[in-house]
């Protein structure tokens, strides 16, 4: 089985709370963008095994979100033995969910391939357990997210037929440094009445919260920002807590990238 986990962008991310429990509430809208890796798993007769290919992707093999996805059901509903194998497109570390859509379309294609058949519900809690953005992927639809990622609200393909530009620098985004300075805020308008604004107005009034903590210290994805502004974008922002940028644009432009002082991914779509 052949499968393509795709990747996501964040209209607006809000940071309300802190938890108890140490997690952030967050608010934001999730939408899905065809830039995807290629995943492959297959029912083997030797042990279990995984090999990727196109990236480096450091830490223990081991401990990948695909094999703790495959882990995770065997746990329950004694897996055969399988071999994934992954192309891996789509940026690291870059916000755009990469990660998290790998684990939860395994998790799905192991459904699938095996028969489980287990709802979207059970999958989304199984998800849920991976990672906090993993629940989307399993429905794969614009949702607006809330708590830690597990309340998703199905919404309309709002940027259908919209083109995308994403800009994935070779920028790292610490956690520490995406929450250090955060100041949580839950007293402002909800981004589900801000996405009904005109499409022109979303610069003035949607807002990722972790560019205010992130772009005093890479000020190079703040030039990125401006630079997709430039270019003709209607609405540009980071993606998660980065590092990747997107713009927004009804007609791309055929541009030619400055040096941005790092290396920098370049990759366009058309919105679904």
């Amino acid at each position: 089985m052949v499968i393509f986990p795709n990747a996501k962008i964040n209209l607006g991310l809000q940071v309300l709370r802190k938890r108890p429990d140490g997690y952030h509430d967050l608010s934001s809208v999730f939408y899905p963008v065809p830039i995807a890796d290629s995943l492959e798993i297959l029912p083997s007769s030797r042990p279990t095994h995984f090999t990727i290919w196109n990236r480096d992707i450091p830490g223990d093999l081991n401990q990948n979100l695909i094999l703790r996805a495959y882990r995770l059901l065997r746990e329950t509903y004694n897996l055969p033995e399988v071999e994934i194998h992954l192309i891996k497109n789509i940026p690291m570390g870059a916000g755009l969910g990469g990660g998290s859509a790998d684990a939860t379309f395994a998790l799905c294609a192991l459904n699938d391939l095996f028969s489980l058949q287990l709802s979207s519900d059970t999958l989304e809690d199984l998800a849920l357990e991976l990672g906090s953005d993993c629940p989307f992927f399993v429905t794969n639809r614009p949702a607006l997210v809330h708590g830690r990622g597990e309340h998703l609200t199905a919404i309309p393909h709002i940027l259908r037929n919209t083109h995308i530009l994403v800009v994935s620098p070779e920028t790292h985004v610490s956690t520490a440094e995406a929450f250090g300075g955060i100041a949580p805020n839950d007293q402002r308008p909800d981004l589900a009445e801000l996405i009904q604004l005109p499409r022109e107005q979303w610069k003035h009034h949607i807002a990722n919260d972790f560019e205010q903590t992130i772009f005093p210290l890479h000020t190079e994805l703040s030039v990125i920002k401006q630079w997709l502004y430039d270019c003709g974008a209607f609405y540009a922002s980071l993606t998660g807590t980065g590092s990747s940028i997107y713009g927004l644009f009804d007609h791309l432009p055929e541009v030619t990238p400055p040096d941005f002082g790092v290396d920098c991914q370049f990759d366009t779509a058309l919105l679904p």
